[in-house]
């Protein structure tokens, strides 16, 4: 028993973070904490959810090469303009591979919230989703309030984010 138990939690663990099976990684449940996020900005900026406490982040995962994704970034970009001076952030991961960085710069240059590639990340909990776009809203106490499993609409961000940030 001692070779296979040693290796057993390793193997169930890599597991996890590749999210293929039980572990941590894609543990994004709305109502429980929002799980860790530490990645290097596309301006080389260093980000870490756990410090953003105290102001609403939206998470939004996407790729240069998704329409739907690309579809929503002029509204999360106006809703980023409008709200950030309230407590909002938004925060774009591309789920673009590492070789395909030139698309993803020339994607946020339209947009004036921060990005990230999610293959800088240092620690990413919220897993691989299944598809994208992926919107993730996580209040100022750090609790995971929304997961929006499709293209993002003005009607989910007000009525998910506005009440987050009050009047």
């Amino acid at each position: 028993m001692g070779r296979t138990s040693s290796w057993l939690p390793l193997a169930v663990g890599a597991l996890g973070l590749l999210g293929l099976g039980p572990g941590p990684a894609g543990a994004v449940d709305v109502g429980r904490p929002a799980p860790a996020l530490v990645v290097r900005l596309l301006n080389d900026q260093p980000f870490d959810l756990s410090t953003a406490r105290g102001r609403v982040v939206v998470v939004n995962f996407w790729a240069s090469w998704c329409p739907p994704c690309r579809a929503e970034i002029p509204l999360l970009d106006a809703f980023y303009r409008r709200y950030r001076a309230r407590g909002l952030d938004v925060l774009g991961v591309s789920r673009d591979r590492a070789r395909d960085r030139p698309e993803v710069l020339k994607a946020a240059a339209s947009f004036s919230y921060p990005a990230a590639m999610a293959s800088d990340a240092t620690a990413d909990g919220f897993g691989s989703p299944r598809g994208l776009p992926v919107t993730v809203v996580v209040d100022a106490g750090g609790v995971v309030r929304a997961k929006i499993e499709r293209p993002v609409t003005e009607q989910d961000l007000d009525d998910v984010v506005l009440p987050l940030l009050g009047r």
